[in-house]
Formats: C-alpha cells, sequence, structure tokens
C-alpha cells in the first residue's frame, strides 16, 4: 500500500530462510481483512506498506531447527509469529509471545511466498493435502475464525447464555459461529445488512437486530427482560460499538473485545459501575488453530462462507475497493 486508497501488487525477490526457526510458506491462498481498511481509508499510515497476515499454504523450505513441520505441508498460520514455548504463550496468548511480531508490519502475506520466522511456533500442519473447497474455510482459521472465537471464548459464551455480537463484519460473524459451537442458547447479531444477516442466522444467530447505539442497546435490553447480554462481542473498534458493547452487558457479564481500537475513549465511572469482566485484544489464534483445523477438517463448520467474493492476487486492488464500498465482507486472493 503506497498510501491511502493506493494498492499495487509488484514483483520482489523471493523469500530466503535467514534464521535457523523460519520457514519459506509458498501460499495458496489470502485475503483481505477489515483491518486493512484502516490504512486505506485513511485512518492509520500507510506508507510502502507490505500488506496481509492471513496466509495457507504448502512449506517449500525450512531452517536446520525446525522439527514440528516438513517440506511439503499444508500449513495454516497464526497472523501473529510466536515461538509458542515462552511462558505467556504457554498461558494462551501468543499473540503477546516475547518474540511476537505482526506478520501484517514484519512480512506482509498478500503474496506467493513469505518467510515465517519461528515456524514451529507459528505455523500448524493440516492432516494431509485439504480438499480444494476445504481451502477457504482454513484460510478464515488464520485470523477471523480464530479472532472469532477468542471473542467469544473471552466473552464466555456457552450453555445458558445470552450472547449479543456487535458487528456484522467477518469477525462478527466468526463470534456468531463460535458462539453457536459453544453452545450459547441465544445469539443476538446486530446487524443493518440483509446479506450479512443471513450469513449470520446460517451460523447461529436466533436474533436480529438493526438497530445502534442507544437504540441499539435497548433492544438489547428489551429483548433480555432488561438486564443485557450475559456475554457481548464487540468486533468493530469504533467509540460507537464498543458504548454499545459495554452498556449491552449486564451487571456481572462478560465483553471480549476484538475490534481493533481506534481513537476509543471509555469513560472511568461508567466503566467503573457497569461491573463487567472486560478481554480482548489481538486474538492468540495459535492457542485455538489446532482444534478449529479438527473441526474444520470433520467438516463440522464451515467458516470460509464468509468469503463472498475471489479474485487472482493481482486483482488485490479490487478487492480493496469491494470491501472498502461493502460490496464483500471479506475477499480472498487466489494464487
Amino acid at each position: 500500500m503506497y498510501s491511502a486508497g493506493d494498492v499495487r501488487v509488484e514483483q520482489r525477490a523471493d523469500p530466503t530462510i535467514i534464521e535457523p526457526t523460519d520457514a519459506i510458506v509458498r501460499l495458496v491462498a489470502t485475503c483481505i481483512c477489515g483491518s486493512d481498511l484502516w490504512p486505506y481509508r485513511g485512518l492509520e499510515p500507510a506508507d510502502h506498506q507490505v500488506m496481509g497476515h492471513e496466509y495457507v499454504g504448502i512449506i517449500e523450505e525450512i531452517g536446520a531447527d525446525v522439527k514440528n513441520i516438513k517440506v511439503g505441508d499444508f500449513v495454516v498460520g497464526s497472523f501473529v509469529i510466536s515461538d509458542n514455548t515462552c511462558e505467556i504463550c504457554r498461558s494462551g496468548y501468543q499473540s503477546k509471545c516475547v518474540n511476537a511480531a505482526f506478520v501484517s508490519v514484519a512480512i506482509g502475506t498478500q503474496s506467493d511466498k513469505a518467510r515465517i520466522p519461528y515456524a514451529d511456533g507459528t505455523l500448524v500442519p493440516t492432516p494431509g493435502q485439504p480438499d480444494e473447497d476445504l481451502i477457504p474455510s482454513l484460510l478464515a482459521a488464520s485470523d477471523v475464525l480464530g479472532t472469532g472465537w477468542f471473542a467469544a471464548v473471552a466473552a464466555e459464551a456457552g450453555p445458558g447464555k445470552t450472547v449479543a455480537v456487535v458487528g456484522d463484519g467477518a469477525v462478527g460473524l466468526m463470534a456468531v459461529l463460535a458462539a453457536k459451537q459453544l453452545g450459547a442458547d441465544r445469539i443476538i447479531a446486530m446487524s443493518r445488512h440483509p446479506d450479512r444477516q443471513q450469513l449470520a442466522l446460517f451460523y447461529g444467530a436466533t436474533d436480529i437486530v438493526v438497530e445502534r447505539g442507544d437504540e441499539g442497546v435497548a433492544k438489547i435490553k428489551e429483548l433480555t427482560n432488561g438486564l443485557g447480554a450475559h456475554s457481548v462481542i464487540e468486533a468493530v473498534g469504533t467509540q460507537e460499538s464498543t458504548m454499545q458493547a459495554i452498556r449491552a452487558t449486564r451487571p456481572g457479564g462478560h465483553m471480549g473485545f476484538v475490534g481493533v481500537s481506534h481513537d476509543v475513549a471509555i469513560p472511568g465511572p461508567e466503566l467503573f459501575f457497569s461491573e463487567i469482566h472486560l478481554l480482548g485484544g489481538p486474538a492468540p489464534v495459535r492457542r485455538f488453530l489446532p482444534d478449529l483445523i479438527e473441526l474444520i477438517w470433520d467438516r463440522k463448520i464451515d467458516p470460509g462462507r464468509v468469503f463472498d467474493l475471489t479474485l487472482p492476487l493481482e486483482k488485490a486492488a479490487a478487492g480493496y475497493a469491494a470491501m472498502d464500498e461493502r460490496r464483500a465482507t471479506k475477499v480472498l486472493l487466489r494464487l
């Protein structure tokens, strides 16, 4: 991304092994994330920035210290590099690994090849070479599915719970899927877009709320006997969505926030008197990848439906425009 709104596909030198813990992956599919739209819209700086952090592919080369994967393996990678051995990783927060690096900043995987550091800790091989129709779902696991899953876990979605999801982008839709898989009794998707509403219903939503802000909060309260939802997932990252999520959570409830925060300021007194649990941030996708891959491999979930436009990599700029203009929920780039 040269600058806001200016995306170009260029030829670069092939990556090579630098550290003995590296692996070179030939990407089979990658995609455009909603977070990529922040710099595209000028809300974050972009100056010749490599792009992309979601990826699946085949191992072409490994460093001398790589033990858990081999050349020829099909792998799914997390959007954050992690060694998966430090104390923070072992506690389940690989996105805050002592050696963490964001793939979007350090590598960029909207490309045909990528060098992945700490390959053993970042990449997870699939049981074999996947069927073609599984590739979109495996790609979703790299970020949006894992992020939506973390949000649902952070919000303690489960049996006996009413879950409200603020945000109907790819992450919000994956949070609906996750809440359903975790056994939530009721799942309220907050969405104004008919196509996304239908996908939310497919993934397990029981109710659709079109209102936003204070009106959205009032609707959640109306549906929950005035109490608010047990579990609320915030998947946008704006001031309005954050306050909507906090206010929609009942006292003692749990809010999982995974929308990338932009200019959000939570009033201290309101947070203090809300008496809710908060957990969120960059999702530790690596924690969930083995289980998510198994669910996808066994065809128990179908997160790949979240991709509603597929383009070749060289048409990436058109994909950005489609997502920016809301003509697509999430764009898959094939190689």
